[in-house]
Formats: C-alpha cells, sequence, structure tokens
C-alpha cells in the first residue's frame, strides 16, 4: 500500500514537470562539465543554473513564479493523498495509542526493500519539480531529496497509532536508505546512475486453498495485488553503462539491472493464520524463499526526443524495470529467464 500511495505522490508532483518545454545545450567542445557546485552560466543579462538531466544539460533560469507553484503542489497534492489514504485505509481499522512494532522478519524484507524505493521514487518526483524551478543545486536536492523520507515518516506515525500496526524502525531505516541514495547521487554526480526501479506479474496460484488466502491477504483485482501481493512484486537496482563509461560505444540508454524478490509467502512470518483461537489456514510445507535477478534494462530519461508527449512518457515508464530475459538464483539454483517483469 505504500509503494503505491508513494509512487502516486511522485505522479502528482512531477506530471507538471515532465515534457515542458526547456532549452537544451548540446556541449560539443567539452567531454564533460563539472557541476559540483552551483554552475552560473551567463545568457544576456539573465543568470541560468546548469544542470545534468539525463545525459545532457538542460538550463532551467531561476522563476519565482514556479518556485510558489512547486509549494504549492507539494502542500496541496500531498496533502489531498494523506487526507485519501487516511479517509480510505486508517480510519477503517481501531486506533490506538502511539506504539513501536518489529517487523524486520516479516516478508523476506520484501516490504522493506518497497520502502527504500517508495522513499526514492517520491523524493525523485520532488527533486525534478525544484529543479524546474530553476533554484540552487544544493536547495534543490536537499528539498526534494529529503522530502521522500519525509513522505514515509507522516505514513509511518500513522502506522504507530494504528492498532494493526505500529511505528517500524526498519521501515524508518528504509525510507532514509532510499533518499540517502537519490540525493548521494546528485551530490556526487549530479545525475541518477543507479535508479531503483519497480516489477510486478499477478500470480497464480492454482491450489484452491492456496488461492483463497492470497484472495484474503492480497485482495482479487489486479490492482490489489499491484499493491499488496509481495510474490509478485520485483525490486531493482539498474545501473548505466555509458554513466561509468562515457568513452564506450554502449549506448547511452543501456542499463543492468540487479532484482529482488520472494516467493511461497502466505502471512508475514509463516504461512499459517489463525481466527479467534483457531487455524483457518496451515501451508507451512511450502518453502518460503529469496530470489536474486540479473537483467538488462533501458533508461528512458537518456533516450533523447523533442517531443513533449514521449517526455511525460519516458518519465513515468522509468519508475518501472522494462521486461527482458534474466538470470535467476533461487533455492541455490541458477535459472535463465525468457521474459522477467
Amino acid at each position: 500500500m505504500k509503494t503505491f500511495v508513494s509512487f502516486l505522490l511522485a505522479v502528482v508532483f512531477v506530471l507538471p514537470v515532465w515534457g515542458q518545454k526547456v532549452k537544451d545545450s548540446t556541449v560539443n567542445n567539452f567531454d564533460h562539465i563539472n557541476l559540483s557546485g552551483d554552475t552560473v552560466a551567463l545568457a544576456g543579462t539573465q543568470k541560468e543554473f546548469i544542470y545534468y538531466h539525463g545525459s545532457h544539460p538542460k538550463i532551467y533560469p531561476y522563476n519565482k513564479q514556479r518556485v510558489k507553484t512547486v509549494a504549492a503542489a507539494n502542500v496541496i497534492g500531498y496533502g489531498g493523498v494523506m487526507a485519501g489514504l487516511y479517509s480510505t485505509w486508517y480510519s477503517k481499522y481501531p486506533q490506538s495509542n502511539f506504539h513501536f512494532f518489529n517487523d524486520n522478519r516479516e516478508w523476506q524484507q520484501v516490504d522493506k526493500v518497497g520502502h527504500m524505493y517508495s522513499a526514492y521514487i517520491a523524493g525523485y518526483g520532488s527533486m525534478e519539480m525544484w529543479r524546474w524551478t530553476g533554484i540552487s543545486r544544493n536547495k534543490r536536492i536537499l528539498l526534494g531529496g529529503l522530502s521522500g523520507a519525509a513522505y514515509q515518516t507522516v505514513i509511518e506515525t500513522l502506522d504507530g497509532f494504528s492498532a494493526e500496526w505500529g511505528w517500524s524502525w526498519g521501515d524508518f531505516a528504509a525510507n532514509v536508505a532510499g533518499s540517502g541514495l537519490l540525493m548521494g547521487q546528485e551530490f556526487a554526480w549530479d545525475e541518477q546512475r543507479i535508479r531503483m526501479k519497480f516489477s510486478f506479474h499477478k500470480k497464480k496460484y492454482g491450489a484452491p486453498d492456496l488461492t483463497k488466502r492470497a484472495d484474503e491477504l492480497y485482495g482479487k483485482s489486479v490492482q490489489e495485488r499491484f499493491i499488496k501481493d509481495y510474490n509478485g512484486q520485483t525490486y531493482w537496482l539498474t545501473t548505466n553503462l555509458k554513466a561509468f563509461m562515457p568513452h564506450s560505444n554502449v549506448p547511452a540508454w543501456l542499463n543492468v539491472a540487479f532484482g529482488y524478490g520472494a516467493e511461497g509467502m502466505f502471512g508475514g512470518k509463516e504461512n499459517i493464520a489463525v481466527k479467534n483461537g483457531q487455524i483457518t489456514f496451515d501451508r507451512r510445507d511450502i518453502k518460503r524463499y529469496r530470489q536474486w535477478y540479473l537483467a538488462p534494462d533501458v533508461d528512458f530519461n537518456r533516450i533523447r526526443t523533442k517531443s513533449k508527449l514521449l517526455k511525460l512518457t519516458f518519465g513515468f515508464l522509468n519508475a518501472f524495470k522494462f521486461p527482458a530475459p534474466s538470470f535467476e538464483l533461487s533455492n541455490n539454483k541458477l535459472r535463465v529467464n525468457f521474459i522477467t517483469f
């Protein structure tokens, strides 16, 4: 659920920016521009900040009205999403005093990687909006980057007041790690050479008892499974080769992705369910195991286009892993998958 909320936040924040018409500056006489500080170029009488976006620099002049627009978008967009989340989710469950809950052993830690992804993608969306305003580099990174962890921390606080959950330090640490991955790369390289992405496939559980249990835990529709079913989710760290080998002939859009997922989960810690003191589901015979993947990927932000529609589409698609063949290591066996989502 939290992964979906954070992705929604990223979409709400970044949609006004993706596809915006900006000035492209093509660099012909230099192999690289060092942007370790605020680099300022004079364009007539106007100072413009130059930042790397994808594989080529774009210029965004400082615009006070855009600053106001982005600030309002953050407040209104986030406030609206959180109000909707409370109304449709938290208000339907019993409340309690603030308390802590240790869920670090649950779901083979797929949920923790999901928290990291959520903070990363929400922070990235916010950061790109602040980039559009033309504010200084450090302000953009701090305001945008920290917002991902901040948004997630508010959700974690709501968990702390929910009787069925609680504040999880493991979740909080994962949120901070996601924001750290985003901000660290911006401060070091002024670009995202290593991105976090998400992929999903709807699982078919076959046996009636497994299908019934999955429906209870994860819902029946594709939308519900997309949000809740950890067995069908895979999270990726996808690395751009050209960014680390700038003088090679490797295509600028080609990435190598390392994925993580898990299977066989029909409960947080064990495949057992108890209701009113009675065991209603017991499939502890099913093995719970981790999955590791290696696959090619596409960095859509590094595909050049002048089309505003394509820029919008590429920005959206870059939050997800491109379906491709993969190597999978699981259950101490190495296998080749024709296609992995």
